[in-house]
């Protein structure tokens, strides 16, 4: 038995549910967190003292952090269809869902929250042009890399393209001013062409 919980507007829920859908694996869904509130009922708690989404449980094994969860999900099924063998290319990946986590989805939450989740006449200009301008560093950074690239690491897509493929679906939906980086897009676009990414990357919410 597997049970995911956590809804799917959230970003690091998609990642799960991402690897979930591209390896195969059935799963569980369970709505939790934002409108959907539990995240602080003590049997959650008991999940996740963080009180945050997503958490997996996989029979007795309990687990929380999307990306330790992507981890153990690409390491441990699919044969290395999401993890590569070679040592080298195993740490890029790790090296990609770092900074995914530490640079560009923080990057990008202000610009979110401010446009997505704030009413009009709440936001404040100030902190969305910040977030913008971070945002555009990771957006720079990431296209360079992509420049002859089909993928983030080595020539197959991996658990990489996954969880920077989640953080730039967000930036790329936003409605905000943003430069066009055409290789950043058509890479983007090479994952959302992935039946796994139809599910796990709903419209921004």
């Amino acid at each position: 038995m597997r049970r995911l919980w956590g809804r799917l507007s959230s970003v690091n829920v998609q990642k799960a549910v991402w690897g979930l859908e591209e390896l195969g694996l059935p799963y569980e869904r369970v709505e939790a967190g934002g409108a959907f509130g539990r995240v602080r009922d003590p049997d959650y708690v008991a999940l996740n003292p963080n009180s945050l989404v997503p958490v997996m449980e996989e029979d007795d094994f309990v687990l929380w952090e999307s990306n330790a969860i992507l981890r153990y999900l690409a390491r441990g099924h699919g044969d290395g269809l999401l993890w590569p063998e070679n040592p080298r290319e195993a740490a890029l990946v790790d090296q990609w869902l770092d900074w995914q986590a530490t640079r560009f989805t923080p990057s990008t939450r202000d610009a979110f929250w401010q446009t997505v989740r704030t009413p009009p006449e709440n936001r404040d200009q100030a902190v969305i042009d910040r977030s913008v301008a971070a945002s555009e560093e990771c957006a720079a950074l990431l296209d360079a890399h992509l420049m002859g690239r089909a993928y983030l690491v080595g020539e197959r897509f991996t658990a990489a393209d996954i969880a920077v493929g989640a953080a730039a679906h967000r930036w790329l939906h936003l409605d905000v001013p943003r430069i066009e980086r055409p290789t950043l897009r058509s890479w983007y676009e090479r994952l959302a062409a992935r039946p796994a990414s139809s599910v796990a990357l709903p419209p921004l919410s």
